[in-house]
């Protein structure tokens, strides 16, 4: 019996192994600096959600996504901005903070699509391409969450490069390092058996005012 159970041990240990080394290795070259992302003709630059404060504004890890996601706007990587995050209560609203953040910082409301069912990392990826027919996008976030999300895109079918946004060192990093392994793993299989989003709901063209997204 301890035989049976220790080679579930490791079984599952192998799973997470080759699926993290799979993932990584898939995504790291998708990886680049701002300057090699300026020719890529993206449809949009997708900007991933993070915690949002009590007050509604965002908390740094987020803030840090945000501007990586308006300086690739305004180097012209991609006309659009599509906030992508959690918006699964009327109390609390990721993309409502990302958009009114990006505004402030002087990007058109008309340009900033606003993705309320983004409640996962593949989730994002997947309404990308089948709810905004995005067809090339350029992802921001921080690198260790990045791997996943190109892996994603890619997989479903998006051509994709990604440019992080490791403005700062975060008190929970070695949290986030550990979360992503699992999660990873869980992309991986989502990625390969092309499962749906949670909601998917009626086409958004990228070509009106991202200003129908909202609310």
């Amino acid at each position: 019996m301890l035989g049976v159970a220790l080679g579930c041990v490791v079984a599952v240990a192998a799973v997470f192994a080759v699926t993290n080394i799979v993932t990584i290795a898939t995504a790291k070259d998708l990886i680049v600096e701002p300057q090699a992302a300026e020719g890529f003709d993206a449809d949009a630059i997708v900007v991933l959600g993070a915690s949002v404060l009590a007050d509604g504004t965002p908390s740094g890890i987020l803030k840090d996504r945000l501007d990586d996601g308006i300086a690739l706007y305004e180097r012209g990587v991609a006309p659009k901005l599509i906030m992508s995050g959690d918006n699964s209560t009327v109390s609390y609203n990721e993309v409502k903070a990302m958009k009114d953040y990006a505004v402030s910082q002087g990007v058109p409301s008309e340009d900033v699509f606003c993705d309320h069912a983004g409640f996962s990392t593949y989730e994002s990826m997947y309404r990308a391409k089948h709810v905004f027919g995005a067809d090339r996008i350029v992802v921001a976030t921080q690198t260790y969450h990045l791997y996943r999300a190109l892996y994603a895109a890619q997989g479903l079918g998006v051509e994709c490069l990604g440019v992080p946004s490791d403005y700062r060192a975060y008190a929970n990093q070695l949290q986030y390092d550990i979360r992503e392994i699992p999660a990873r793993t869980k992309d991986f299989f989502k990625t390969l058996f092309q499962v749906p989003s949670t909601f998917v709901g009626d086409p958004i063209s990228l070509d009106q005012s991202g200003d129908v997204t909202e609310g």
